[in-house]
């Protein structure tokens, strides 16, 4: 079988196992996975499915406008859960199992809201790639019960991006995003005026005209250390003063560029490392 014929078969999997769901809500961020979750979700379930986003200190206003853009112009029932991550127990503190106890918070207040409007399910866009690395909020989806499908079916970002692609869905090429609260390294506390700081130089950054789309600024105490793709490094250099000045507006006493370009999980380097 073609790798183009075993994305298809994947997505039929998905498409049954779906189609077995009497209604759900899907956690949507809108990101690559959770569109094309909650997209298919709704072509197997119509108005039985609910798109659940979360407004929080931790998460881009420019992601939730998305989500949001995306439900009205797709005619998805859309409801947001206000969600205070700063006041989990053992989520400013930064420990590096951050993610477990916000997953658990989180996703229990879904739960909750899925349980309220009689909704049989509550699935996220896990995929197989994500074992990969090291992500404690897993073990806290699984505690929960919170389904998985597109994992359960296989698919990997690659056949995920493919389908979307195929689809037409507006996410098939955008870069992945995470959680600001990954942005500071284990141990550093996270406060909402240091989520603000990273988010407002990272809107900054991909709004100045370097042709960024994928990046990090990374925040270590009064440093920020950015990543960006390998070929767009000399271009920072090169703006090196002036990418300075805005981010000791946004309130960096120092910038670095890590020459070692973009990665997903580069904090999770420490813990390999004994560094935690």
């Amino acid at each position: 079988m073609t790798c183009e014929g075993e994305a298809e078969a994947k997505l039929a999997r998905l498409r049954a196992a779906l189609r077995r769901t009497a209604s759900a809500a899907v956690a949507f961020s809108s990101g690559v996975d959770s569109t094309f979750l909650l997209h298919v979700a709704h072509e197997e379930l119509g108005d039985r499915v609910t798109a659940v986003t979360v407004r929080s200190p931790a998460f881009p206003k420019r992601e939730f406008d998305e989500a949001a853009a995306f439900c009205r112009a797709n005619g998805v029932h859309h409801a947001t859960i206000d969600f205070d991550a700063l006041a989990v127990p053992g989520f400013a503190e930064n420990p590096p199992d951050r993610c477990y106890h916000c997953k658990k918070a989180v996703f229990g207040q879904i739960l909750a809201f899925a349980d309220a409007n009689g909704l049989a399910a509550v699935l996220e866009g896990s995929n197989v790639d994500d074992d990969g690395d090291y992500r404690p909020g897993h073990r806290a989806i699984k505690e929960l019960g919170v389904g998985s499908p597109l994992h359960d079916a296989g698919l990997t970002k690659a056949e995920i991006r493919a389908l979307s692609g195929k689809m037409g869905l507006p996410t098939a090429d955008k870069p992945s995003f995470a959680c600001l609260a990954s942005r500071f390294p284990y141990g550093e506390r996270i406060t909402s005026a240091g989520l603000e700081r990273v988010e407002r130089a990272e809107e900054w950054l991909m709004e100045s005209g370097l042709g960024l789309r994928q990046l990090r600024v990374r925040s270590h105490g009064d440093i920020a250390r950015i990543e960006a793709p390998a070929d767009a490094i000399p271009r920072i250099a090169a703006r090196a003063g002036e990418i300075s000045a805005a981010l000791a507006g946004f309130g960096f006493a120092y910038v670095a560029l890590d020459l070692r370009g973009y990665r997903t999980g580069s904090l999770n380097e420490t813990l390999a490392q004994g560094g935690v």
